[in-house]
């Protein structure tokens, strides 16, 4: 089985959207996600720097029109057998497992980006990576620390969320054998710091229609395969105020069989994730048109 899996927030950079504009439709299609999304995608993709595309409202949408523009460009995508996403990356899963329309996605993904900003606003939080150490060493220091696992990303990284002065206690004092890398977000992701944004959107969520996936669709909360367009609906929305678990993921696809990953646009971080979790499966990481040739010949490969 080949798969396709789809990133979350923070694999954006400045400009990155440019040779995706020069695709068949693609202008035309990403001036309706703005639209849908309520950012202009285009400006944010190919103009705006990177503390502005940073901002949670933005980001979210963009990484998600992103993914799908990259997802319509591909040749082949007919063969993937399943999909997956990474926090935000799950609405493009949705949208491509034909769980959610694009315009269901598309503007799913702008309220929930504008939930998670102002529920950011409230509390000066934020999130660190830890790489490497005892994973059960370091959840115990989140403990005393009042911090909480964010994203279980496997490959010996934990990304953590709290309160800023527990995050910076742990940097001063980190857990024996890790690194801990400050990331540049707006908040406590993934934690209960979010819980203001869930009721949004669980409140939006309510009135899609939901269709059961077409494909193989894999959940962050636990890694397992979902059935039902409703159940996954239901998780996209928890997901807010849960830990994302990449690393469950991971292990279902090496479970299924998972012969080769395409990961869309804007792509990197999983495939990076992939090679140290899953040696030996054939990864491509789609950044821009001219990685297409390579992905589509993952996807289905000549006889």
């Amino acid at each position: 089985m080949r798969i396709a899996v789809f990133p979350g927030q923070g694999s954006q950079s400045p400009g990155f959207l440019t040779p995706w504009l020069e695709t068949d439709g693609a202008a035309d299609r990403l001036a309706q996600y703005s639209e849908w999304a309520g950012v202009d995608l285009v400006a944010a993709g190919t103009e705006w720097d990177a503390d502005r595309i940073r901002d949670t409202q933005v980001a979210q949408p963009l990484i998600v029109a992103a993914s799908l523009l990259s997802w319509n460009a591909l040749p082949g995508r007919e063969e993937i057998g399943g999909v997956a996403g990474h926090s935000v990356g799950e609405f493009a899963a949705a949208a491509a497992a034909g769980v959610l329309s694009e315009e269901d996605a598309l503007t799913l993904v702008g309220i929930r980006g504008r939930a998670m900003a102002e529920a950011a606003a409230a509390a000066a939080t934020g999130m660190s990576a830890v790489i490497g150490g005892d994973e059960a060493s370091v959840l115990a220091r989140l403990d005393e620390l009042g911090l909480a696992p964010a994203n279980y990303n496997g490959g010996g990284q934990l990304v953590v969320a709290g309160a800023l002065e527990g995050l910076a206690a742990l940097a001063a004092e980190p857990v024996a054998g890790t690194r801990v890398i400050p990331l540049q977000v707006a908040g406590a992701f993934h934690t209960d710091y979010m819980a203001p944004a869930v009721d949004t959107l669980r409140s939006a969520a309510a009135e899609v229609a939901a269709s059961d996936p077409g494909v193989t669709l894999w959940t962050n909360r636990d890694g397992s395969a979902v059935g039902t367009g409703s159940a996954f609906v239901d998780l996209l929305v928890a997901q807010v105020a849960s830990p994302v678990r990449w690393d469950l993921c991971m292990a279902a696809f090496a479970d299924a069989g998972v012969s080769g990953i395409v990961e869309l646009s804007p792509a990197g971080t999983l495939v990076g994730l992939a090679k140290r979790a899953l040696r030996g499966v054939p990864a491509v990481a789609v950044k821009t048109p001219a990685d297409l040739e390579a992905a589509a010949a993952l996807v289905a490969p000549a006889a």
